[in-house]
């Protein structure tokens, strides 16, 4: 799946930090699919705000990069988005990740 700077950011914010060991592997995983490498970092040419915590980069580099996320991972992302919905947490950065991994199924074509 497509995603760019903003959407991982928001995804590795999001994963489970608790749960069995299967779970916390699949997180690990997910999270180094999410990470960003080296060149990116050096293109992005990130800047932490700690004081409005914040994080801010060249909006002209940020290129969508293809990420391989897994059915276990897809249900995992699911589930958090939904988690956040019921508990009327979901605010206006996570609407076009709730399109994509809920509202149109993710990369299993699941709803």
């Amino acid at each position: 799946m497509e995603l760019n700077t903003f959407e991982r950011l928001i995804l590795l914010a999001i994963l489970p930090r608790e749960g069995n060991f299967i779970t916390l592997k699949i997180v690990r995983q997910l999270r180094e699919a999410l990470s960003f490498t080296e060149e990116e970092v050096k293109v992005l040419k990130f800047v932490q705000d700690a004081e409005k915590q914040m994080t801010t980069w060249n909006l002209d580099a940020d290129k969508p990069r293809e990420i391989n996320i897994g059915e276990k991972a897809t249900d995992l992302i699911v589930e958090a988005l939904k988690k956040l919905d019921e508990g009327m947490k979901l605010t206006d950065q996570h609407f076009g990740l709730y399109e994509k991994f809920v509202e149109q199924g993710g990369t299993n074509g699941r709803s």
